[in-house]
C-alpha cells in the first residue's frame, strides 16, 4: 500500500519562510517523479513543482525564485522549502507521486496523493 504523509506546514508571516516534507512508503520512491500541488481557497488544485527521477525539476511561475523541491531518495522523501512567502500562497499542499520518472502539471500524471497540510501566510 503507497502511502504519502507530508508535513511541515503553518502560519506564518508574509516574507517567513516554511518547509514542507513528504516521505512516501509503499513503493520505489527513487524511480518517479515527485511532485507538489496546492489547492487555494475557492480554487481548483494547482501544479506548485515537480522533481523528476533524473533530477529534472519545473515550477509554475508563481513560485518559481521562491519555491525549491528537492528529494532524499536514501529517506523517501520530498521537499518544498518556501521563501519569501505570500499571502496568496495560502493554501493546502499536496505531494503526489507519478506513474512514471516524468511529470510536469497534469494532475493525472500523478496516481497517489498526500492528505495535505495547510499553509498560511498572514499580511
Amino acid at each position: 500500500q503507497v502511502q504519502l504523509v507530508e508535513s511541515g506546514g503553518g502560519l506564518v508571516q508574509a516574507g517567513g519562510s516554511l518547509r514542507l516534507s513528504c516521505v512516501v512508503s509503499g513503493r520505489a520512491f527513487s524511480w518517479y517523479a515527485m511532485g507538489w500541488f496546492r489547492r487555494q481557497p475557492g480554487k481548483e488544485r494547482e501544479f506548485v513543482a515537480t522533481h523528476w527521477s533524473g533530477g529534472t525539476t519545473y515550477y509554475a511561475d508563481s513560485v518559481k525564485g521562491r519555491f525549491t523541491i528537492s528529494r532524499d531518495n536514501a529517506n523517501n522523501t520530498v521537499h518544498l522549502q518556501m521563501n519569501s512567502l505570500k499571502p496568496e500562497d495560502t493554501a493546502v499542499y499536496y505531494c503526489a507521486t507519478a506513474q512514471y520518472g516524468r511529470a510536469i502539471s497534469n494532475r493525472r500524471d500523478y496516481n497517489y496523493w498526500g492528505q495535505g497540510t495547510q499553509v498560511t501566510v498572514s499580511s
